[in-house]
């Protein structure tokens, strides 16, 4: 395959970034070499948008193959259905999933924010021993996806999806005096920490696992940030660990920070 070519597969969908001097031609030939080198992948569409807004959604035109957006993908153990253009999905983040997954521990309920199509919730729901895992995503489109992914993986006894602004309705469960062991934060790339959200809904004891982006430089900023909302919350926390959890740019990256509250 050319190079200078990025690429995402998910499931039988690839989403490529071609350059930008790219010709309709080029890309034609690129994708009949995704073809036969990956014979899973029926679909090849162009990333022509960054994702974007609170609804994390990106934009790609058709290139190749079978001309549809949703795909039916797989991991641990596994299934989701997705519109790669209406929904937020990083095939990236499922090492990310099944290590967050053996946190948690039997009896656990857990929060999940920012859950998108729920491959977190679904990922902890199946191979966790939690009690219960809420799933909650403002974007409508995709709890719709999320709903569906709950019954393809028949877990509906053990996850809730809840269609909502975070902020909506942390302050319910707040008020509802709903309380959470785990409370997971795969939070898109806004200025609001959200971090007082998860402070009203936690104990002593509950584990917060937390994702931002920063330069490489500034890891120890946003630890300095979560002690500092945490103070200002009258909540004391200890850090368990820092974990880079992929690059999101050239020396910028997606941190998460695991931090239990006292």
């Amino acid at each position: 395959m050319s190079g200078g070519i990025g690429m995402d597969i998910i499931g039988s969908i690839a989403i490529v970034k071609f350059p930008a001097y790219s010709t309709k031609k080029e890309k034609i030939k690129t994708a009949n070499e995704i073809f036969k080198e990956h014979r899973s992948i029926k679909t090849v569409l162009e990333k022509v948008g960054k994702f974007k807004g609170r609804l994390r959604k990106q934009e790609t035109k058709y290139v190749a193959g079978e001309k549809t957006k949703e795909v039916l993908y797989r991991e641990n153990g596994c299934v989701f259905r997705l519109n790669v253009d209406e929904t937020y999905f990083s095939p990236r983040l499922s090492n990310e999933r099944k290590e967050i997954s053996g946190y948690v521990k039997k009896g656990d309920d857990v929060l999940v924010m920012f859950a998108g199509v729920a491959p977190y919730s679904i990922v902890i729901a199946k191979k966790s021993k939690a009690n219960k895992v809420v799933s909650v995503e403002i974007n409508k489109e995709a709890n719709k996806y999320a709903k569906q992914n709950v019954e393809l993986n028949k877990l509906q006894k053990k996850v809730e999806v809840v269609q909502g602004d975070v902020k909506r309705i942390a302050k319910k469960f707040f008020l509802e005096k709903r309380k959470f062991d785990v409370i997971v934060m795969p939070r898109p790339q806004l200025k609001d920490s959200f971090l007082h959200e998860a402070f009203i809904l936690s104990k002593s004891g509950t584990r917060i696992f937390y994702y931002d982006f920063c330069g490489i430089d500034e890891m120890k900023t946003i630890i300095e940030k979560i002690e500092s909302e945490a103070n200002d919350e009258g909540k004391d926390v200890k850090i368990l660990r820092a974990k880079i959890a992929g690059e999101v740019a050239p020396y910028r990256v997606r941190l998460r920070v695991d931090f239990v509250v006292l």
